[in-house]
């Protein structure tokens, strides 16, 4: 596996569009104890469930540590999915696995953002995380690609959306947090984006979705559907705490031109809740100092916006709420070329995330 010395931008690769072709998806198998209830088994349930639902339109690789290999390779039985041994810190590839560049004629290469737990240890959810922040260049080298490592430059693959045509959306909550890059002011952030996924334009919404642990990652509240348009959570309730969020987002979107100078067409997803974790789900978790601590009391960030786009499909959330079925209907109409699929997401949102958080594609070179 090759370290490069220039920037993906200088070498003619940019980030392609979650819509763009995809030659597999990974995922990290959950078993982390002080995060998933009961050893993990019920998020193992719903992780296999959104493995076999991608597998279906795609390959699906799966990161398992060595002690849970033979129960994920069983539970796994699907003929497009394969398991490889990789120790890691807990299951949120998305955030720990590489972002994959394409050049468009065949070159795929990955970028190795540097991961300190979403804060380090100013909030950061757990320690160590070395062996996460292990994870993409791991993959990049089972997969034979070069990599560029951005040494101390922290950045989760969670808190950006590309549009694929130069115009990258994220949230000044995470990416100008003091516990990620306090050394770099926004131009200077601005400038790395630009240079390593080949962006022109970074759209700023002020802040994600409440509650979110992540520090408001984009992926749970923002995302494009395609090139000038895009999907955000949406409440006019104006006493859920998301309704200022929205509101602010929402301003800033109306306002805003992409890096082609388009106007954006802004389409509202409904949020689902309130949701909250039973005393019972809590109780299931390890109470270990330093890591995330679960409380039923705490609104859970819920969110239908947390899909992953796969060949010819489209992977959601359900969770057992009204607005479900609005939510698939929405993403039916905006997707009209793809299957939509919905698959439980709550074990998974006790955990932290949903199934974007959970997944990482690798465009196809």
């Amino acid at each position: 596996m090759t370290s490069q010395t220039r920037s993906p931008r200088a070498d003619g690769f940019s980030m392609p569009a979650e819509w763009a072709p995809h030659s597999r998806t990974w995922m990290v198998w959950p078993e982390r104890p002080d995060n998933w209830r009961l050893g993990g088994k019920p998020a193992q349930t719903a992780f296999t469930a959104v493995a076999k639902a991608i597998a279906d339109f795609e390959p699906v690789t799966v990161c398992v540590s060595a002690g849970q290999y033979e129960n994920a390779r069983a539970r796994l039985d699907h003929p497009a999915i394969r398991v490889v041994e990789i120790s890691t810190d807990d299951a949120w590839v998305r955030d720990t696995g590489p972002t994959f560049v394409t050049d468009g004629q065949g070159g795929l290469r990955g970028i190795d953002w540097a991961f300190n737990a979403w804060g380090g240890f100013d909030g950061g959810l757990y320690a160590p995380w070395q062996r996460d922040d292990q994870v993409a260049s791991k993959i990049l080298e089972i997969e034979g690609c070069s990599r560029y490592r951005t040494e101390g430059f922290v950045l989760e693959g969670g808190s950006i959306h590309v549009d694929g045509e130069g115009t990258l959306i994220t949230t000044e909550e995470c990416l100008l947090n003091r516990n990620r890059n306090p050394h770099l002011d926004r131009q200077q952030i601005e400038a790395v984006l630009h240079e390593h996924l080949a962006v022109d334009k970074v759209i700023w919404l002020p802040e994600g979705l409440f509650n979110d642990e992540t520090d408001g990652h984009v992926d749970n509240f923002c995302c494009f559907v395609r090139p000038g348009e895009v999907l955000l959570a949406w409440t006019d309730d104006q006493q859920n705490p998301n309704y200022p969020r929205c509101q602010a987002a929402l301003r800033v979107l109306e306002n805003v031109e992409d890096a082609c100078g388009r106007r954006l067409t802004v389409h509202k997803m409904p949020i689902p809740g309130p949701l909250y974790a039973t005393a019972e789900e809590c109780a299931g978790v390890d109470l270990v100092s330093g890591s995330q601590e679960r409380n039923p009391s705490s609104r859970l960030a819920g969110s239908y916006v947390n899909f992953l786009i796969v060949n010819g499909g489209i992977i959601a959330p359900k969770f057992d709420d009204p607005m479900d079925l609005v939510a698939e209907s929405l993403l039916k109409r905006l997707f009209p070329q793809h299957q939509v699929v919905m698959v439980p997401g709550r074990e998974i949102l006790l955990g932290g995330g949903n199934i974007h958080c959970i997944t990482q594609q690798q465009p196809a070179p």
